[in-house]
């Protein structure tokens, strides 16, 4: 199910049964280096509890997760995320208080193994400073580096999320509906920035509402329904699929799927660039 070369990331078999009910069954899902697939599904499809199972926030009742061919279903977040997997939330997870600035600088501190106060930071202009500063204006954020990350606009907030886990070194990146409460005018740029993660060589899972946002960046979507894995292809296969059409887009897509998938995302990726 890879785009081609060797994945990265790989569901086998994956599973989760609570008090007898089944939320996710059977989930073989591979995801190549460099490449950005796109979840999408109807609310309670299973989504974010995929994410909960790769991040390792939850643990399967069957099958596995492999991260660069490395069995981690039984490793913690936080050995997931030293091993390159990172992860944004629907609900922000910055330090308000802290400037834009200090968030990643955290970051790095972090991965360098230094102390995570803030009344420790080095001089600016240290390294790990430095590359903040790298980071930041990777996202566009360095005009707001001595704003306080509480008083970001929603997009930005997002932009900077992505900046700590450029920071932490983040290989893998799962991106938990990162268009949640973004204005429309921050969309395109937000879009951009994502963008430029898989351009940079990273891999990313991104579970997103916005169909023009994924068929305009997604080289692959996967499409979950009612905890089963549908198919996962390139959008346009996607969106001509009858049965993807039935489960997810309604029973009118069907003539108008075919339009949407080249339309839609001739105009998103246009309109993006």
């Amino acid at each position: 199910m890879t785009a081609g070369g060797e994945p990265v990331l790989e569901t086998e078999g994956l599973g989760l049964t609570i008090g007898g009910a089944r939320i996710l069954s059977g989930i073989d899902l591979r995801v190549a280096r460099g490449e950005l697939v796109g979840v999408i599904g109807p609310n309670g499809a299973g989504k974010t509890t995929l994410f909960n199972l790769v991040s390792g926030i939850y643990r399967p009742t069957s099958g596995r997760v492999l991260l660069d061919g490395r069995d981690v279903t039984s490793a913690s977040v936080a050995v997931r995320a030293r091993a390159g997997l990172g992860r944004t939330f629907q609900t922000s997870s910055l330090f308000p208080r802290l400037t834009v600035a200090e968030n990643v600088r955290l970051a790095t501190q972090r991965r360098r193994g230094g102390s995570l106060s803030v009344l420790r930071f080095p001089r600016r202009g240290d390294d790990a400073s430095a590359e903040a500063a790298q980071h930041l204006a990777t996202v566009g954020l360095t005009h707001r580096a001595d704003a306080a990350a509480g008083d970001l606009s929603h997009g930005d907030k997002r932009k900077l999320e992505i900046a700590v886990l450029l920071a932490m070194d983040s290989s893998v990146v799962l991106l938990d509906e990162p268009m949640a409460g973004v204005a429309t005018g921050d969309v395109a740029g937000l879009v951009e920035v994502i963008r430029s993660i898989g351009a940079s060589g990273r891999t990313v899972l991104m579970v997103e509402h916005h169909m023009d946002v994924v068929l305009g960046l997604a080289d692959r979507v996967a499409v979950l329904h009612h905890g089963e894995l549908l198919t996962c292809d390139v959008p346009e296969k996607v969106m001509a699929d009858d049965t993807v059409q039935s489960a997810y887009l309604g029973t009118t897509a069907g003539t108008t799927a075919g339009s949407r998938a080249g339309t839609t995302a001739g105009t998103t990726a246009g309109s993006a660039a």
